[in-house]
């Protein structure tokens, strides 16, 4: 998806969406929520020569699972976020190039404490694996080849969710993920 064409998405599902509640509750267990969106400031692959051909993309979910432990709740999910670049060179005779692909799949724990009305905060962790491909392009024989790894991902992170009725929310991210920030929508089942 397209910057421009996410952004419409969301304006569209903000005036769609029905006015605000202001007896929402905060995060609460058994509360199961769905965050999807765009990342900004990717992990991988960014710089000069880097072009973006799928900008930094994640779904996550939350199910509230504690709440006898201080004074917020215990949140437990999954992560699962893509991105992909293109390092090309152009020279008179053609061009060649890498495509690169990571791809990150995570659970994660929150601890959600509500500072204020229809705002959800938490803070958390994300443990998983991060998958990296190559692959080689172009006009030059020299290298025809691939390449994949994978490793550890792991993160600290603290969001908001605010609430703008009972299962619909904006949400922002702020850490090491598929991008350094995330902003999307959550929608409550």
């Amino acid at each position: 998806l397209g910057i421009k064409l996410y952004f419409s998405i969301l304006l569209l599902a903000l005036l769609l969406c029905p006015a605000i509640n202001t007896n929402s509750q905060g995060f609460e267990v058994g509360d199961k929520l769905v965050n999807a969106g765009i990342g900004f400031g990717a992990t991988w692959y960014s710089g000069t020569f880097y072009k973006t051909t799928l900008p930094p993309i994640f779904i996550s979910a939350d199910v509230g699972f504690k709440d006898d432990i201080g004074p917020g709740v215990l949140g437990l999910g999954g992560y699962l976020g893509m991105s992909s670049y293109k390092y090309e060179h152009a020279y008179y005779l053609g061009n060649w190039g890498w495509k690169y692909t990571s791809i990150v799949i995570a659970g994660r724990g929150t601890y959600h404490y509500d500072l204020v009305d229809n705002l959800d905060t938490y803070g958390g962790v994300l443990l998983g694996f991060r998958i990296l491909s190559a692959k080689f392009f172009g006009d030059e024989t020299w290298s025809t080849g691939s390449a994949s790894s994978s490793g550890l991902a792991y993160s600290f992170f603290i969001g908001g969710r605010y609430f703008l009725s009972d299962s619909f929310a904006v949400m922002a991210e702020l850490g090491y993920g598929i991008a350094w920030l995330q902003l999307g929508i959550t929608i409550g089942l």
